[in-house]
């Protein structure tokens, strides 16, 4: 039997699934959380608990009160930007509202659960200070996904200083990899992997040379397994546990698309569409404090990850055919 008991809310999402892989493979006994609104059955591991069920549910906050819990890696979000701008009260139920009912539940029941969440680096530190950004840099979302994700960092810098609460927020930037579905800033390579297996042009919006830090979904879930058994500082500021988790590299949009037409194989052409409004220049994270604090560096190269996410692609839709 498993010595450590861990919560992953949505574990049956792109990033979540690998999060709950990996403690598994950790040797930890893990149960996934997940309302399956975004999620899939085929994404959870056949070794975790499956409960169904929503973030913001009174049944969520009694799973984390009654569940013993060493660690929840918190996952389940409202994840769309462009859905965050056209209803920001949807955002905030979900990912503001959905945390605190969890967090409540905690401090109530479980103080000793560490709290690890999922956060974002791009869309925190937003345009105004040049990559790579460091976690003291200025907050400056542009979208109310950021905001949503920015206040729940300080709700957890709150429940650290004053109810003792352990708590962790890993900032990422673009996740990548297989099983990912074609949404957010990195669903391009979803999108571009499915283009390419149907002979389909390639768009890329504005010029291309717009940059972002893609760092691969199992490198993402081993920084999870990592933060759930370190020593770390206190938490009684917002940025004592904050770790940005990246490659530190910036890849433009047309340096993806050449990579992922060498995975393929394919001369697939490239189309420029106009640029997107408010769409960020350049983004890298400065992942320097993670490195020093919990020995974690990125194992996956950019050129490695698209070609093993293309693999993984190409093997579905085989199987799907077959």
């Amino acid at each position: 039997m498993a010595d450590k008991r861990a919560l992953v809310t949505g574990g049956a999402g792109f990033i979540g699934s690998h999060v709950a892989d990996t403690l598994l493979a950790a040797g930890y006994d893990v149960t996934i959380l997940d309302n399956l609104s975004s999620g899939r059955r085929e994404n959870i591991p056949s070794a975790a608990h499956f409960v169904e069920g929503d973030i913001v549910s009174e049944d969520a906050a009694a799973l984390v009160r009654s569940g013993g819990f060493d660690v929840m890696c918190h996952l389940a979000a409202q994840i769309d930007v462009r859905r965050s701008v056209e209803d920001p009260a949807f955002d905030a139920r979900i990912n503001i509202l959905g945390t605190l009912n969890l967090m409540e539940a905690i401090r109530v029941a479980s103080p000793k659960t560490r709290v690890i969440f999922s956060s974002t680096g791009g869309a925190l530190y937003g345009d105004f200070d040049p990559p790579p950004s460091s976690e003291t840099f200025s907050k400056d979302p542009e979208a109310p996904y950021g905001i949503a994700k920015l206040a729940v960092e300080y709700y957890l810098a709150y429940y650290g200083r004053v109810h003792h609460i352990d708590t962790v927020a890993l900032r990422y930037g673009n996740v990548y990899g297989p099983r990912q579905d074609p949404h957010g800033e990195a669903g391009v390579v979803a999108i571009f992997c499915n283009r390419l297996l149907d002979g389909r042009a390639l768009t890329v919006f504005g010029d291309g040379t717009q940059t972002r830090d893609y760092v691969f979904a199992g490198d993402v879930a081993a920084a999870n397994v990592l933060a759930a058994g370190a020593v770390l500082p206190p938490a009684a500021r917002l940025d004592a546990r904050a770790f940005n988790i990246g490659t530190g590299v910036e890849t433009s949009v047309n340096a993806l698309a050449a990579s992922l037409q060498r995975a393929a194989g394919s001369d697939t052409p490239i189309e420029h569409a106009p640029a997107r409004a408010g769409e960020l220049a350049r983004s890298a994270l400065n992942t320097s404090k993670v490195r020093e604090t919990l020995g974690w560096s990125p194992a996956k190269s950019i050129d490695d990850g698209l070609a093993e996410t293309y693999a993984w692609f190409a093997a579905r839709r085989a199987g799907a055919a077959a």
